[in-house]
């Protein structure tokens, strides 16, 4: 086992404009640990991956496997094994031949080579389909070839770059469980790449999100879902009702916002939140945890159910609050409720909060670096007159100046960037929106993936 750190890492594609697919990313994983990378497609996650491979050389910062440097060592001194997105299997070879691949590579004498692949295919379940060709297998069966491959050379770091994308949902989940199971076993650091939210929350012990090439929040599953550190995560990862309040009082760890209709609610917020009364908040709820209740009383809302949707667990519901659309996923609903219908909905009280502004452009973030794990989430507000409804957003926006092309911090002051004119700079026209000037390109592409 090993741990793996990336230093401000930084990868740029001159044949993409220069453009940065990574943008100064800080990871420390654990040795042993199952660590995942996830993100929509072009945030930088593959990038990432290849660059600790070997595949890609950072531009800048360094790449440590432990207490070695490298960042500029070629792939087959770094003693990991990989997991491509296709298999990269051998069709000419068999399934026991496309395993020794590693160990003939590396002159392994043939009885300790005969043993080992043994043991690797005991490990992924495939014990007797040694002599069969990669065209009679299915296609759970040939990833799971694949990663004998790559286990039985006995890496340091196993690398699994969308492993299970080809395969059908019922397959993914089967294999996913699989792969959970082996590198328990195995105790092997591991770093996996998906976009699949589900697959990264069963399957890691830490994730780092990703967008635009920058890590927007690293922590455990439960921390990520309950507690999104920006309105990226919080609508990216499973799905979210992410709405703008304004806030009526403050303390240090929550916040009185007023919500859709007159009522007011509190909702826990992190320390620093530096929000203020006239303020605004984005405030996330999750669609499950809102009930319906057809009581009137402070804390419920009354709405138009404009949609209606059931899955089998659980039905879905749109419903219309005085303008808003509010997602909400209940496990039972009244009966004989229709398009149409009026509903009250039930707030609960949940101790997550996040940091944010009321942005229309979700890419504008400049997140924090995150080294190793994440630090523990401040203790929700007590509950109360008010209780919280979800987590709050929030930065006093008001007044503070906005960049577009440098994606400055809204709260770092009336001075530029250096890479900016001073012109870039402007105060926010009306609260929530951000205004760019005419001196300030639109921002690149995040180039390659």
């Amino acid at each position: 086992m090993m741990d793996v750190t990336l230093e401000s890492v930084s990868k740029r594609f001159a044949r993409a404009g220069d453009t940065a697919a990574v943008d100064d990313v800080d990871i420390s994983i654990a040795a042993g640990e199952f660590f995942t990378l996830l993100g929509p497609s072009g945030c930088g996650k593959t990038t990432t991956l290849r660059m600790v491979a070997g595949f890609y050389f950072p531009t800048s910062g360094r790449i440590r496997f432990g207490s070695e440097d490298v960042t500029r060592k070629p792939p087959n001194k770094r003693d990991t094994g990989m997991v491509f997105q296709n298999y990269a299997l051998f069709p000419h070879m068999s399934v026991a031949q496309n395993v020794a691949y590693g160990l003939k590579i590396r002159k392994v004498k043939r009885a300790e080579a005969r043993q080992r692949i043994e043991e690797a295919l005991a490990q992924v379940h495939l014990e007797g389909y040694g002599d069969r060709r990669i065209d009679q297998l299915s296609g759970g069966q040939q990833q799971r070839v694949a990663l004998a491959r790559a286990l039985v050379i006995r890496p340091r770091t196993l690398l699994l770059d969308e492993p299970l994308s080809n395969l059908d949902a019922k397959l993914r989940e089967e294999t996913r469980v699989e792969i959970r199971r082996i590198q328990r076993e195995a105790g092997i650091t591991s770093i996996y790449v998906t976009h699949d939210q589900a697959e990264a929350m069963a399957m890691s012990d830490r994730i780092a999100v990703m967008e635009s090439g920058r890590v927007q929040q690293l922590g455990t599953p439960q921390e990520i879902y309950h507690r999104p550190a920006t309105a990226f995560v919080a609508r990216f990862i499973g799905r979210s009702n992410v709405l703008s309040l304004p806030v009526v009082s403050a303390t240090t760890i929550s916040v009185n916002v007023r919500l859709p209709g007159g009522g007011e609610a509190r909702v826990s917020a992190p320390e620093g939140h530096g929000l203020t009364e006239s303020a605004s908040a984005l405030v996330s709820v999750r669609p499950e945890h809102i009930g319906l209740d057809g009581a009137t009383r402070d804390g419920a809302l009354t709405g138009r159910v404009t949609e209606l949707e059931f899955t089998g667990m659980a039905t879905n519901l749109t419903v219309e609050v005085h303008d808003e659309l509010l997602t909400v996923a209940a496990v039972e609903v009244p009966s004989g409720l229709s398009v149409g219908d009026q509903v009250g909905l039930r707030l609960p009280t949940i101790g997550c909060g996040w940091s944010g502004r009321d942005r229309r452009a979700d890419d504008l973030d400049r997140p924090r670096r995150h080294r190793g794990p994440a630090r523990p989430a401040p203790a929700p507000a007590a509950a109360g007159p008010g209780s919280p409804v979800g987590c709050a957003a929030g930065r006093a926006r008001r007044g503070f100046p906005t960049c577009w092309c440098c994606r400055s911090s809204w709260c770092s002051g009336a001075t530029s960037s250096s890479r900016c004119s001073p012109r870039s700079w402007k105060p926010s026209a009306r609260t929530g929106s951000t205004t760019t000037a005419a001196s300030c390109p639109a921002p690149a592409s995040p180039g390659p993936r």
